[in-house]
């Protein structure tokens, strides 16, 4: 029933930005946290950026400075502004959220399909 679509994976020069939209859509109770993690063939994946629903904010060490993770709460929507991208920035990028659904009791993980950013010249 809830769902989450990411959009604005693509291809992109180094030094250049890209916006990932997230969209949780459903019946929805309450979503506490969302952020972005990302994942490379052959390692695990890895914590990008997370919005917590007390407003704190975590950032990878190796996207500080670089990223932005922002949302907007009315839409059930996370972004992230990917800027001065790198190389290493390539990855397929899932969009977590930490939500109740409208069937969950309690808080629960869910993952949208992920969305790919390739970062080459």
């Amino acid at each position: 029933q809830v769902q989450l679509v990411e959009s604005g994976g693509g291809l992109v020069q180094p030094g250049g930005s890209l916006r990932l939209s997230c969209a949780a859509s459903g019946r929805i109770r309450s979503i506490n946290d969302m952020g972005w993690y990302r994942q490379v063939p052959g390692k695990e994946r890895e914590l990008v950026a997370q919005s917590m629903r007390d407003g704190s904010i975590d950032y990878a060490d190796s996207v500080k400075g670089r990223f932005t993770i922002s949302r907007d709460y009315a839409k059930n929507t996370v972004y992230l502004q990917m800027n001065s991208l790198k190389a290493e920035d390539t990855a397929v990028y899932f969009c977590h959220a930490l939500l109740r659904g409208d069937k969950d009791y309690n808080l629960r993980d869910y993952w949208g399909q992920g969305t790919r950013v390739t970062v080459s010249s």
